[in-house]
């Protein structure tokens, strides 16, 4: 059960103040759950890179994106409480619960980013370090503070701040930025709009009744579908760079075209369902996927890497 404070009124009578927040609640500002994919392909850039890194300064930088990552998300719920309040997805973050002051999440997302930025650029190099920077600054104030609001490409645009993380590791490891590195954000930065619009499109009701513009809520499901299979169909080639660049074998090339077509068969799902008769039950099944197949993709590419398939 939540603790709560017992305050005496002006007038004697008890009131109940607002519950104390918990480590849970803090926790829970850093979206950890979107904080473990964004990990674990940055943790595979490092380990993807051509530089071998000390595990300890590996941990470090491991746990600087971590840190990046999660600050962000506390930053977000810091400016879209009030949107947050009004869609029953994310009705339950403790911003909107109230166990955490606005003030306090924004504190603890921007003193989160200075350690996380030091960090990196302390124990590894300063190019990472800016890329991190880059990469909180992207998606504070390009997707968060500009876009989601205003355009129904905030994913699109947006998204890019997700697709950082492998680039992130890469450079943490050599200091630079390679042909490699790009084609890993190139990867993210497709997968990233058919994976979150297939959650809006069962979530459209959401978002229109707190006024956000995604796709679906402004162009329609029938658009929204063309341009999931789209982008899907152009993932499929993209996956193939780190075969093409020498960064992994044919076991990896193997494993990429399965899971690539494996994710344009899902689209296609979507695209011939009546989604309002049936509750968007591929969407929903297309967005779980997703989010196993961009694991699946990188630990893929990690296990050819290092000879393990």
């Amino acid at each position: 059960m939540t603790d709560l404070t017992i305050e005496t009124a002006g007038n004697g009578t008890a009131a109940v103040a607002a519950p104390l927040a918990t480590w849970r609640d803090y926790l829970d500002l850093l979206k950890p759950r979107v904080m473990t994919l964004v990990v674990f392909t940055g943790a595979a850039g490092l380990v993807l890179a051509p530089t071998p890194v000390h595990p300890v300064l590996a941990l470090a930088a491991v746990l600087a994106i971590a840190l990046a990552a999660g600050a962000a998300g506390a930053i977000n719920m810091w400016y879209d409480r009030d949107i947050d309040a009004v869609m029953e997805r994310t009705r339950a973050r403790p911003l909107v619960r109230g166990v955490v002051a606005p003030p306090d999440a924004l504190a603890f997302g921007l003193v989160l980013t200075g350690i996380a930025v030091m960090l990196m650029g302390l124990a590894l190099n300063w190019t990472a370090a800016a890329l991190l920077a880059l990469a909180s600054a992207f998606y504070v104030f390009v997707y968060t503070l500009w876009l989601k609001r205003r355009t129904p490409q905030n994913i699109v645009i947006g998204g890019a701040a997700g697709a950082f993380p492998p680039m992130i590791g890469w450079a943490a490891a050599t200091g630079e930025v390679s042909a490699t590195a790009i084609a890993l954000f190139a990867l993210i930065f497709l997968w990233t709009p058919p994976h979150f619009w297939a959650l809006a499109l069962y979530r459209a009701g959401d978002y229109a009744k707190a006024g956000v513009p995604m796709l679906p809520v402004v162009a329609g499901a029938r658009a929204t579908r063309r341009q999931i299979l789209a982008y899907t169909v152009a993932m499929l080639p993209v996956s193939l760079l780190p075969t093409a660049f020498g960064v992994t074998g044919t076991a990896y090339a193997a494993a990429a075209v399965v899971l690539g077509l494996l994710f344009i068969a899902s689209a296609v799902r979507v695209c011939r369902e009546d989604g309002p008769a049936t509750g968007w039950r591929s969407a929903k099944l297309m967005f779980g996927y997703s989010i196993f197949h961009l694991f699946a993709l990188f630990g893929a590419m990690v296990a050819d890497h290092a000879g393990a398939i």
